[in-house]
Order: structure tokens, then C-alpha cells, then sequence
């Protein structure tokens, strides 16, 4: 019996198709809206069960679009939501972009593993960091199973929000952070179609309190390391104190970046991302050549365990001498930088120019101008923070005070 494939729906026309003949060809078959281009009802066999479906083509591939099942969805609504497909694609989108990244999508967990896997260790040296926050924190509130695409900007708030509650506004922001970059890559990898992150304002955060050393503090702190029961741990504070570097590059500097001859350090790898050079004052050749560790390890400040490992923590024999230097108040590992620069500024005459430099800081203000200038300057300013440092402590074992001029220390 033959049968018009292409007609204007109405609601008793899809009513009266039949079923599909059990020895016919193929599943079903198929019949056209005449009033919507593209909008079908596929009719099964047996059951003769009607599917609206909207057949198009996107990039030259043909794709077919299931809009539902008559009579659930009534013929009103299939047209409405082809003609919405339609203009989609009148404006170059994909109709069932949102649900092939739906069908693709990973979930959480999975994603994690190949945002640290793929891009935080291949990209970044803080990798373990956002490990840890995965771990501890937005795995276990998200959970681990739940789809990378169900994850909406509330969700993400309701998040920011409860880490506010029992962390600092600076830290909050670095889960936002982490958050956005994660979501980014899934933009990026075609697995979501924008970042949730975008437009959650960050908290502010208070500029901070630096704690910075008196001389007299420094003179005291330099006594109490010369006796402190643990020397090698303690070297690296003091080099630290003398250089003025990071707590990472002091404890992943190797003898082989070492040249005492020439007084020089080399760090491969630091803060930026580039290699720098660091000057080292007689103090520190001194201090250097003190070490026992360069007989028995590749590294200046070896672990006292094991001396195929570099130094991991010397917050307590910080803590340590700083009580048996009798200094009161919050002081962290990183005010030894500080107080290095601030000596350099306040009591060995150098300019704020000279310490960016010798610090390796990034300023928006160095220019081309300023780019040959001498390592002997660099050179002089961290030997003037060592004279510095090496008058205090001696005021200090002679119990005396140091006075100092404006711009210079005391003789």
C-alpha cells in the first residue's frame, strides 16, 4: 500500500500512520513535515511507536536530532524546538553541541587526573599544591563522580564560599584560581562550552604584614645559629639570611652551581621560571666552604637523613633560634628575605633599584636602559649587607649595641 512520505503534519495525520511492516526493510521508516524543513516522524515496527527527529547537515556532515516521543511531546513542541535548532544553525552552532559535550564529558575525578597529568605537571612547579586541593578539598565537596559539565557557577560559589569560612580571603582566591584553570583546559579540550569561573569576583585580600628584623634582632638571631645543636640545618637559614634568596632555591642549590673562586651562584630554575645568577658575599664563601656536605652530597644543604635528598623543612630549627634569640612576634621563614632587603635599604646605602635586582625581582619600572649594568655593583651590595650582618653579630657576643649612620653601618 503506498503512502505519501512528505505531507503537513497535524496531530490525527501522525495518529493514523501505521506501523511499520514486520518484513519491510530497516527499522522503520520515515515521513516529512512539509511546514518545517528537516522535522521527520520515525514509526518502528510492531509497536509503531512515532519519534520526531530533525535531520540536518552542519559542516557537510548529515546529523539527526531527537526532539521526543508523540504523543509526550506534542507536535506543537517538536516544531518549536526544530525551528530553534534551526536558528542555531543559522547562526553556524551546532544544535546538539550541548549535549555531545554532555554525552562526553568526564567526570570530576577523572578530569583531575588529566589536568595534573597533562598540563599542571608538565607546566607548572607548584603542581603538588593543586594536588593537594584536589584531594583534600574539591573532590570530596564536588565528589569525585559527579560530571564535569553539571558543574555550574553556583556550585562553584557555594564552594569559594565555604573554603572562605574557615581560610583566608587569599587563600580562597587560589581555589578560584585553581577552579578556573581547570575549567579553561576543559574549554580548551572541548569538553565544556565556556568556564563557570568566569565573572565570580575574587575576595580581597589585605596587603599583608612583613616582619622585618631589627639590627639587633639579626645580631642576636646570627649568635643563636652559631649555637644551635643542628649546624648543617642552620647553614641554610643563614644563607638565606646573607643572600637574600628563596626558601626554594636555598634548599635545592647544588654544589655543581656553586663557583666560590668566582663568588658566584647559579640558579637553573627559580620563581620565574628563568635562570638566574646571584652574587655571594665572603660571608657566604666562608659559610660554603665550612660545609661538610659537599664531600658526602650533590647538594649545598642536604637532609640530615638522608643526603641523597635536599633539605625539606627548616621551619623548627627556625623557630628554634629565633626563641633562643629571644625575638618576640609572628615571624615566617620568608622575613629573612625581607629583612635582607631591608637591611640593604636602611643600613648598607643601596637604592631600591640595586635590591630589585639583587633580590630578582620583577619591576615594571627596570627598562632597556638599566640592562647592562655591572654584576660588580650586585656584587657590593650583598657584601655590604654581609659587613652588615657581621658587625651586629659581633655587637652582639661583645654584648654591646651597634649605632649606625644614616645610609651606612658603624664602623
Amino acid at each position: 500500500m503506498n503512502r505519501a512520505t512528505r505531507f503537513r503534519f497535524t496531530v490525527r495525520a501522525i495518529e493514523q500512520l501505521p506501523p511499520c511492516p514486520a518484513d519491510a526493510p530497516g527499522k522503520g521508516y520515515e515521513v516529512s513535515d512539509t511546514e518545517v524543513s528537516g522535522l521527520r516522524v520515525s514509526v518502528s515496527k510492531a509497536s509503531g511507536r512515532k519519534t520526531f527527529w530533525l535531520r540536518y547537515t552542519f559542516k557537510g556532515t548529515k546529523r539527526a536530532m531527537r526532539l521526543g516521543e508523540f504523543p509526550a511531546t506534542p507536535l506543537a513542541d517538536a516544531r518549536r524546538l526544530a525551528l530553534e535548532a534551526r536558528g542555531q544553525l543559522d547562526r553556524g552552532i551546532d544544535p546538539q553541541e550541548g549535549r555531545d559535550l554532555e554525552r562526553g564529558s568526564p567526570t570530576l575525578s577523572n578530569f583531575a587526573k588529566d589536568y595534573l597529568e597533562g598540563y599542571a605537571k608538565v607546566h607548572k612547579r607548584s603542581w603538588r599544591d593543586d594536588q593537594s586541593k584536589l584531594d583534600l578539598h574539591i573532590i570530596p565537596f564536588f565528589g569525585g563522580e559527579r560530571r564535569l559539565c553539571d558543574l555550574q557557577r553556583r556550585d562553584i560559589e557555594r564552594f569559594i564560599g565555604a573554603v572562605r569560612k574557615t581560610h583566608s580571603p587569599a587563600t580562597a582566591n587560589r581555589f578560584l584560581s585553581l577552579l578556573s584553570a581547570m575549567m579553561r583546559r576543559g574549554v580548551t579540550l572541548g569538553l565544556l562550552p565556556d568556564n563557570p569561573c568566569r565573572g565570580i569576583p575574587r575576595f580581597r585580600e589585605g596587603s599583608g604584614k612583613s616582619r622585618y628584623l631589627s639590627l639587633d634582632e639579626v645580631g642576636r638571631l646570627v649568635v643563636a645559629m652559631e649555637k644551635d645543636p643542628a649546624p648543617s640545618v642552620v647553614a641554610a637559614l643563614r644563607f638565606m639570611l646573607l643572600t637574600g634568596c628563596r626558601r626554594s632555591n636555598a634548599l635545592k642549590a647544588r654544589w655543581e652551581h656553586m663557583d666560590l673562586e668566582r663568588r658566584i651562584w647559579f640558579m637553573p630554575m627559580t620563581k620565574s621560571g628563568k635562570p638566574q645568577y646571584s652574587p655571594l658575599s665572603e660571608e657566604c664563601i666562608v659559610l660554603l666552604n665550612r660545609l661538610k656536605s659537599r664531600q658526602v652530597s650533590a647538594w649545598v644543604f642536604p637532609s640530615p637523613t638522608d643526603s641523597t635528598k635536599p633539605l625539606r623543612d627548616p621551619r623548627k630549627a627556625f623557630a628554634r633560634v629565633l626563641a633562643a634569640a629571644g625575638i618576640q612576634g609572628h615571624v615566617r621563614l620568608h622575613d629573612i628575605r625581607h629583612t635582607h632587603a631591608a637591611l640593604a635599604v636602611s643600613h648598607a646605602g643601596q637604592t631600591l633599584f640595586t635590591v630589585q635586582k639583587l633580590l630578582h625581582h620583577a619591576s615594571p619600572q627596570t627598562t632597556m636602559i638599566y640592562s647592562h649594568m655591572a654584576n660588580s655593583t650586585l656584587a657590593r651590595a650583598s657584601q655590604a649587607v654581609s659587613d652588615v650582618i657581621a658587625r651586629a653579630s659581633q655587637a652582639a657576643r661583645e654584648g654591646g649595641e651597634v649605632s649606625v649612620v644614616s645610609g651606612a653601618a658603624a664602623p
